[in-house]
């Protein structure tokens, strides 16, 4: 990492917040690389990737309308060695990409987040200089993935099981921030997480 630059990620288990508290530091001014969003662009772009996938998954894996997410969902999230495999193809194009837009970030900013739901599972924590969990009780986690009507009650609890439990990512973390209040109690521990890496960073 070049001196005085800094790559922070920000993780957590589904749920948690960990968008939201991105979020809030992309409203301050700081540039944040969402890695999901990168993973998704990858997905349906890449040439090689979706040769890749096709490859491993079938050619139902796509539609002339693009990737078909309802049929990969359904064969990767009922199947840990799947998921294990999709990440092993999508992940290397992902950092590829992340690390290129953080040498651009650099070039005129100190510090870079990267929000990545799979920090740990894909064991590229070396990556950063510091990782911040959002962390939450699980069912608040699971109140806020239902009122939201993105998954049901089951896709939660599958999406939950595949990742990398919450209790590992608070004992593996540089910074732990819990989310079970208000946003704006969100907000000041993002507040606080950019006074303390301003304070560490300074010579």
């Amino acid at each position: 990492m070049k001196k005085g630059k800094l790559k922070i990620g920000i993780t957590g288990s589904i749920g948690s917040g960990k968008s939201m508290f991105a979020d809030y530091l992309k409203e301050k001014g700081f540039p944040v690389i969402n890695a999901d969003e990168l993973s998704k662009e990858i997905l349906a772009s890449d040439l090689t990737v979706i040769r890749k996938i096709k490859k491993e998954f079938g050619e139902n894996s796509y539609t002339n309308n693009g990737v078909n997410k309802k049929f990969l969902a359904g064969q990767i999230f009922s199947d840990k060695a799947k998921l294990q495999r999709i990440n092993s193809i999508l992940h290397p194009a992902v950092i590829k990409k992340t690390d290129l837009l953080c040498d651009e970030y650099f070039s005129t900013n100190n510090f870079v987040f990267v929000e990545s739901a799979l920090i740990y599972e894909v064991k590229i924590e070396k990556l950063f200089d510091y990782i911040v969990v959002i962390a939450a009780d699980t069912e608040i986690r699971k109140k806020r993935i239902l009122s939201s009507a993105r998954f049901s009650a089951d896709q939660f609890k599958r999406r939950d099981a595949n990742q990398l439990d919450q209790e590992i990512k608070i004992k593996k973390a540089d910074f732990v921030f819990y989310n079970n209040d208000s946003v704006s109690e969100l907000q000041k521990k993002a507040e606080f997480l950019l006074f303390t890496i301003k304070t560490i960073s300074d010579p």
